[in-house]
């Protein structure tokens, strides 16, 4: 069992980023799913409650929260299927990339800079 797990090892971390990616898709796609339904159940519900049980009958005021609620679903459409694609596993790795140098350089700087403020060869005299 150890041979298999140490063979497989150097392809664990990316496949199990890749899992992990489907997984965050996967939920994003069902989450939108799930507004879809909620906002045609919504929607039907708010219809009746100003037409049939005559809530503010006088004004179809469910038209102006039936507009809000498609916009929101847009919104979350666009982030599901268009920003998503833009950014996502490559993009997360590329700014991860980057965040990860440029922290690497800012630790070689203030080692620089302690090693010339404080310099091993005084340290090692005093021994």
């Amino acid at each position: 069992m150890s041979s298999k797990n140490k063979s497989t090892s150097g392809i664990d971390r990316e496949q199990h980023e890749q899992l992990e990616y489907a997984h965050k898709r996967i939920r994003q796609k069902k989450n939108l799913y799930v507004h879809f339904v909620l906002f045609l159940i919504g929607s039907i519900f708010l219809i009746l409650i100003n037409k049939i049980l005559k809530y503010g009958e006088e004004y179809n005021w469910f038209l102006w929260a039936i507009t809000f609620w498609a916009f929101l679903f847009v919104v979350h459409l666009v982030n599901v299927f268009i920003t998503q694609k833009f950014m996502g596993i490559d993009w997360e790795r590329k700014q991860r990339e980057k965040l990860v140098a440029k922290q690497r350089q800012r630790i070689r700087e203030l080692q620089k800079e302690i090693e010339t403020d404080f310099p091993m060869t005084n340290y090692k005299k005093k021994e």
